[in-house]
């Protein structure tokens, strides 16, 4: 499934419940939580979460390219 925007995101609380670090607090967060999920209930054995890793890594690319447009909008 790929991606064409970016999930909803998650409010201040609901990633102090979730315990998402504040480095990963970003648009890509919603896509986090079940992710971890998954890696705890799993084992942290890599190939069982695959696709849950896919769609959060493919999330956090379009946000970096999301900030490049943005940048280079703004220094023109």
């Amino acid at each position: 499934m790929a991606l064409t925007e970016f999930p909803p995101q998650l409010s201040e609380q609901e990633m102090k419940d979730n315990r998402v670090p504040v480095a990963w607090r970003d648009r890509c967060a919603a896509l986090l939580v079940p992710l971890n999920k998954c890696r705890r209930e799993t084992g942290f054995l890599p190939w069982k979460c695959s696709q849950l890793r896919h769609d959060y890594e493919e999330c956090e690319y379009m946000d970096f390219k999301r900030r490049v447009a943005e940048y280079k909008e703004n220094q023109q």
